[in-house]
């Protein structure tokens, strides 16, 4: 009985496509309550009561601070809630994103 020679097909390896990342930053504003920004950084943006002291007090003194660095549709949707959450207590807390690169 005869085999058929079989050989395998080589695929090539490609590395998956990654979402690319984008950088969060908080605003400065003359209205919103420190302890309000800090509480949206712990729980929005799951930093630690530290850190998110720290990163409070650093867009305070110089108007804007890092916040971290997610995939875009994860930064999208935590400035949204952010956004969301301070819109309800009448605050004008502000976050923006920028392609990390």
């Amino acid at each position: 009985m005869l085999r058929p020679h079989i050989s395998p097909e080589i695929l090539p390896v490609t590395e998956p496509m990654l979402e690319p990342l984008y950088r969060v930053y908080i605003h400065n504003d003359d209205v919103t309550p420190m302890d309000f920004v800090v509480y949206t950084l712990e729980k929005i943006f799951f930093i630690s009561p530290p850190e998110a002291i720290n990163i409070m007090f650093a867009a305070h003194y110089t108007g804007l601070a890092y916040v971290q660095t997610l995939p875009k549709p994860e930064a999208q949707a935590r400035i949204g809630k952010a956004h969301f959450a301070a819109g309800l207590e009448g605050f004008p807390l502000h976050f923006t994103m920028e392609l990390e690169e």
